[in-house]
């Protein structure tokens, strides 16, 4: 019988030449793909993306390594706890929320995001974090122009607490955090901030301080 074209052993020898060729070349194919994904991961968490920042602890005397101090037991007990969240939003927004357990019952305490994070002195923390800068502003003289220290240009978690101390605040700022942003919320011994000219965003010592983190 005569042998048909395509059945001889030159065509077989085509055939696996193809076919290995096809298998060398498709995993290459597959780590391009894994590259371009890997890369637009990596774009995500550039200094230009927005932060998530968290920070949560429990009330310890001033150290090096705490995360969540007390300047002021009386009004801010050891082994109270406080957590806080700074959350970007696609709409160029961020909410922050702080929640207190173990504090003062029935009481308010102003709150604010400060530059720096906690150290074992009050004043560690730095300024007051605004968005826009206030070209007044120094360490000795801290912003107090409502034009720069309000609600929308810093963030302001001023709380009250229930009968057991325990309370929680939010606020919704027209900015995102990115390169620049908080080290730690403050607690002050105000009740609440003030926000007339020439006091504006000051809330008497500073008695408690949380340390903030990206997350």
């Amino acid at each position: 019988m005569s042998e048909r074209w395509g059945d001889g052993p030159h065509t077989a020898l085509r055939r696996l030449l193809i076919v290995g060729t096809v298998m060398a070349i498709a995993p290459v194919g597959c780590a391009y793909h894994g590259i371009s994904i890997a890369r637009a991961s990596t774009s995500f968490d550039s200094p230009e993306s927005p932060l998530f920042l968290f920070g949560s602890g429990t009330l310890t005397p001033p150290n090096p390594v705490s995360k969540a101090i007390t300047y002021n037991p009386d009004l801010a007990p050891i082994g109270a706890a406080m957590t806080a969240r700074l959350i970007p939003s696609t709409d160029g927004s961020t909410r922050a929320e702080l929640t207190v357990f173990g504090l003062l019952p029935n009481r308010g305490y102003a709150a604010h995001a400060h530059t720096q994070t906690c150290g074992v002195t009050a004043d560690a923390a730095g300024r007051r974090f605004q968005n826009h800068l206030d070209p007044a502003a120094t360490s000795r003289a801290p912003s107090s122009n409502p034009r720069y220290a309000n609600p929308n240009n810093e963030i302001w978690l001023d709380v009250r607490t229930d009968d057991a101390g325990a309370g929680t605040s939010s606020t919704t700022v027209p900015f995102i955090l990115t390169d620049r942003a908080p080290g730690s919320i403050v607690v002050h011994e105000a009740t609440r901030t003030l926000t007339g000219p020439g006091h504006a965003g000051t809330a008497g010592a500073r008695i408690a301080c949380l340390t903030l983190a990206e997350r």
